[in-house]
């Protein structure tokens, strides 16, 4: 079975750090690989995280940028990208590795789950995985993964500061359509509940319509910022 790089991209997440990295040394204790990417943290938390990892890199801010540099030294070839604050299912590489293991299959995502109890995120939680599944489009809270020779072949995630998820999967849709991994990654509801769930949803889907409508990305991420 081919081994994972797991891709954490990270800014000031002391406390995520601290939480969600020790339930990921069972995977390097299988020989998967954890690559950590700060954009700059100043809250010491990439000192506390190092010895939890293979590989800390510096990288400048943003996810895509941040994404791209861990998938630069990956040693892997397969490549999973993670958000910090959310986690795999406990079978979930060795479901990654049988999917890939499949020649057609050159990419994929896992269904998510948000960890909050309200009964609205059941609801949003459907709707994330049906878009998903019809559209062939994958979010970063997602868990990503893909073959690292075909990531490296179409120049990795474009260097935008928003949709950079959409964007990739817009790509690799038109080389394969993705593995829609039923199993569910659980994603931190926190932004959901600091910001209100109608809130939330509403803008997530206003700036997905302007992305689609052909606003520029950098125009989304200041609007994104200003709203948040």
């Amino acid at each position: 079975m081919k081994r994972i790089s797991i891709i954490i991209p990270v800014l000031n997440e002391s406390e995520a750090l601290r939480q969600h990295l020790p339930l990921l040394q069972k995977a390097r204790a299988a020989g998967h690989e954890l690559v950590l990417v700060d954009g700059g943290s100043s809250d010491g938390g990439i000192a506390s995280a190092a010895s939890f990892v293979d590989v800390v890199v510096a990288s400048p801010p943003g996810r895509a940028r941040q994404m791209n540099a861990g998938a630069e030294v990956a040693r892997h070839e397969l490549l999973l990208f993670l958000h910090v604050d959310t986690e795999l299912p406990e079978d979930g590489l060795a479901q990654v590795q049988s999917a890939m293991a499949k020649l057609s299959a050159m990419w994929g995502r896992f269904d998510v789950r948000l960890s909050g109890a309200r009964p609205a995120f059941r609801l949003i939680e459907f709707m994330i995985n049906l878009r998903s599944r019809v559209s062939g489009v994958a979010t970063g809270d997602q868990a990503i993964f893909v073959r690292a020779s075909i990531f490296r072949r179409i120049g990795g995630f474009p260097d935008m500061p928003l949709m950079e998820d959409v964007a990739l999967s817009k790509t690799l849709r038109r080389l394969a359509s993705p593995v829609c991994l039923r199993e569910r990654v659980t994603t931190s509801s926190r932004r959901w509940e600091k910001q209100g769930v109608l809130r939330t949803v509403l803008l997530m889907w206003w700036l997905r319509l302007l992305y689609f409508l052909g606003i520029a990305p950098a125009r989304l991420h200041e609007m994104y910022v200003k709203k948040k």
